[in-house]
């Protein structure tokens, strides 16, 4: 059991890898009262203040409590964080960071600007963790880019992947947890694909082109598929072999 986890981790590419580590560590150290969740959270105050910057950072590494809540956030990150870097960013591991990045950005942001606007600033001023919304983001990339995935919700009814992150925010609204975290990473989610899918379909122009020193942090290597053994593959039309 010890050797397949230990496999299972292994094989995780590096930025899922880390960002799971750095997650649980950060949890579990809390949990323990090894590190206090107070000099982690999302303050901006102290941020600017007192110059702690690493709070821009250490708020998207605790999530809470180590309980079902932990251990669902946990699957999402390790499963579609993996889905995204695995496939979507294959041998693009300098755009996976800088999604996380914008991401983190867009969010960290949103709860900025809506901590100064009368009557939502009570609401935003709550959110200083941003873990569970910048998870929730990724889901909703991965539900965009694969909506034709057919899905299982706790055996009880079936829906394609367009609408996971609909179906998670519904449930999170029964269980009685608040849906803001899930909608600003639904907002978070829908302005990154937007502006890397479908604006430069649409006008040809990148407007989240990766800087190119993240791009000389890793040496990503061009995907090469190879044919699998076994395989037949259908011929050509006729009358497009004898087309002249």
């Amino acid at each position: 059991m010890a050797q397949a986890v230990e496999e299972w981790y292994k094989q995780m590419p590096i930025i899922t890898r880390s960002y799971l580590t750095a997650a649980v560590v950060t949890t579990v150290g809390c949990s323990l009262e090894i590190i206090s969740p107070y000099n982690l959270y999302l303050n901006p105050t102290l941020v600017v203040k007192q110059y702690q910057y690493w709070r821009l950072v250490t708020n998207f590494l605790y999530f809470r409590n180590m309980d079902l809540d932990f251990l669902f956030h946990m699957f999402f990150l390790a499963r579609y964080c993996k889905l995204l870097e695995e496939n979507s960013f294959r041998g693009k591991t300098a755009d996976f960071l800088y999604m996380l990045l914008f991401g983190a950005s867009v969010l960290t942001g949103i709860v900025l600007v809506g901590g100064m606007i009368p009557y939502l600033s009570v609401s935003f001023s709550k959110i200083i963790f941003l873990s569970n919304s910048l998870t929730f983001m990724m889901v909703y990339v991965w539900s965009k880019q694969n909506p034709y995935i057919h899905m299982s919700f706790l055996g009880l009814f079936t829906f394609t992947a367009a609408y996971l992150p609909w179906v998670l925010l519904g449930f999170s609204v029964l269980v009685g947890a608040s849906p803001w975290g899930d909608l600003l990473g639904m907002i978070a989610g829908h302005a990154y694909y937007f502006l890397a899918f479908v604006y430069p379909r649409m006008t040809d122009r990148r407007p989240l082109k990766t800087p190119s020193f993240l791009k000389a942090l890793f040496a990503d290597e061009p995907v090469v598929v190879a044919r699998p053994e076994d395989v037949r593959f259908a011929h050509a039309p006729f009358d497009e072999i004898h087309q002249d």
